[in-house]
């Protein structure tokens, strides 16, 4: 029978193993051996500190979701932009308190009421969406159609296909820069600008019209932080 020092000893090399074990973003990445690159980590949460500007603002709009709070609209050069909020991000804690349960409007009051400087954030990155690396064909294309944003078709045999890549999901990031907002043609020419391989983010369509359900059209292509 092994001691209690034995156990820990073989749990720690376990892990140890586990953390330095090789892991890769796509398929591609997977045969070849290539290094992956860094991607939102859903699992992981980081502590953000806000400052308001000199209207008093954050900069940013918060959406209600299955009693989880989420940031639905980030302002450009507003302080949560430059904290590195993102569409998406779910919110935690607010000068550490739960918001598990909370309205939006509950959100954007504390926020108002808060001081200019000090204001702390546990979030957690995207949990609601899920990032993939793809690799372009010869031809240049990931083998996937876009339509309003959302991924309407995938090609057979594609990076897109392999990869494992599903239909009806909005594109909200490429190369971790928000594209919410953006037309069909704009976001074919974000993709089209980057190189070999393409990281992006998704989000299943529904749960994407949910947290910019109250959100203008217009305030969307205006506002949003591309």
């Amino acid at each position: 029978e092994l001691s209690s020092a034995m156990l820990l000893s073989k749990l720690g090399a376990a892990v140890a193993s586990y953390q330095t074990e090789d892991t890769y973003l796509s398929v591609e990445d997977l045969k070849t051996a290539r290094s992956c690159q860094n991607l939102p980590n859903p699992w992981c949460n980081r502590l953000v500190i806000l400052c308001k500007d000199g209207r008093g603002k954050v900069g940013l709009r918060a959406k209600e979701h299955r009693k989880g709070i989420f940031v639905c609209l980030v302002i450009p050069g507003s302080p949560a932009s430059m904290a590195g909020l993102r569409f998406g991000d779910q919110i935690l804690t607010l000068n550490q308190k739960s918001l598990a349960g909370w309205s939006a409007a509950q959100v954007h009051d504390a926020l108002s009421l808060a001081s200019n400087n000090g204001i702390r954030m546990a979030i957690r990155d995207r949990p609601l969406s899920r990032s993939l690396v793809l690799h372009k064909d010869a031809a240049g294309k990931l083998g996937i159609k876009i339509e309003n944003g959302r991924i309407s078709a995938i090609c057979v045999n594609s990076s897109a296909a392999g990869n494992g890549l599903l239909i009806h999901h909005q594109i909200v990031e490429v190369q971790g820069l928000c594209v919410v907002g953006l037309n069909d043609t704009q976001i074919r020419d974000r993709i089209e600008e980057t190189g070999e391989s393409v990281s992006i983010s998704i989000m299943d369509v529904s749960t994407f019209h949910q947290l910019i359900r109250d959100t203008s059209a217009q305030l969307i292509k205006r506002c949003f932080n591309h």
